[in-house]
């Protein structure tokens, strides 16, 4: 099942990155095309608030992220989603992305964003209380937890943010972090800290997940000391960072010892005409205004090379 038309630009993910990239692409007249793996929005819709976007007042991420789509859409980008991406033909004149079922898409020049998925703690218990007491979203599943006791892993922006959203619901939340102290923004731990439903255990890791059907206890152990202790918990949200969504780009563009994609100032992969956006990239800070930045670039680049 091979698609006749040729799009100008082809862009993998439809996270904030994506959907800028879309949106700058179609209203410069270039045919454009959206291929989404999942929910339009990449984690930006499993955000509860998004409070530092210029220009827009606190909202929830999947609103954000539909005003994106429909932005996009207004300017004449398509947009596929729920499929599976098979395999890449990136080489040549014209590229190729192949679905899983069969169908394929052309066009003259890629722009990858797959974004990335939660990044798991890795210790005894974690696949077999997924979704039945661990969670990676609050916004998701915070309501499931209502009048409980939950622990939240990490000590970035994410953790902290996601826990303060969490006290809607929780009766106590306690932090549970690595280090002695974190990796956020200031007005992030001050939220935190200030709120008196949330309580911190620092330099601390959980070490195994307990359980009779559903999470009822971890076991973390103390750093500096090496102390083991037991907790009886309701639930578990871990926010720890993400994996890029890369591994079927190995071997085609190239990527570090992470899987980031390696791009230049213009958000270039080693192949020309392939470009890579947002969270999967080489970076330092990932935000919804960095993934949205590097959307933009990666488009005007993509319009440059066309034009070359």
């Amino acid at each position: 099942m091979t698609n006749e038309e040729i799009f100008d630009v082809i862009i993998v993910g439809g996270g904030p990155a994506g959907l800028s990239a879309g949106i700058y692409s179609s209203r410069a007249k270039l045919s454009t095309l959206i291929l989404n793996e999942g929910a339009i929005g990449g984690q930006m819709v499993l955000t509860e608030e998004v409070a530092n976007y210029p220009g827009v007042e606190t909202t929830k991420g999947y609103l954000l992220a539909n005003i994106m789509k429909n932005q996009a859409k207004s300017f004449g980008c398509k947009i596929k989603s729920n499929l599976k991406i098979k395999s890449y033909e990136l080489e040549g004149e014209i590229k190729h992305v192949v679905l899983e079922d069969g169908r394929e898409f052309s066009g003259r020049c890629v722009i990858l964003s797959p974004g990335g998925r939660p990044r798991p703690v890795g210790i005894p218990g974690e696949e077999e209380f997924k979704g039945i007491g661990i969670s990676y979203c609050a916004t998701c599943d915070g309501d499931f937890f209502t009048g409980k006791e939950v622990i939240v892993v990490g000590g970035g922006n994410s953790a902290l943010e996601e826990a303060v959203a969490l006290t809607q619901y929780a009766e106590k939340v306690t932090i549970v972090h690595q280090f002695d102290h974190f990796q956020a923004f200031q007005h992030a731990i001050d939220q935190a800290q200030e709120n008196p439903k949330i309580e911190f255990i620092m330099e601390s890791e959980l070490r195994s997940f307990k359980g009779d059907g559903v999470l009822q206890e971890v076991t973390m152990e103390h750093l500096p000391t090496g102390k083991m202790s037991s907790m009886k918990i309701d639930g578990v949200f871990i926010f720890i960072g993400y994996i890029p969504n890369t591994g079927d780009l190995d071997g085609i563009v190239k990527l570090n010892e992470r899987g980031e994609i390696v791009v230049d100032e213009s958000m270039q992969t080693s192949l020309p005409g392939i470009f890579a956006a947002g969270d999967s990239n080489v970076k330092k800070y990932r935000q919804v205004t960095t993934a949205v930045a590097d959307g933009t670039i990666a488009s005007l680049a993509a319009a440059e090379y066309l034009r070359s």
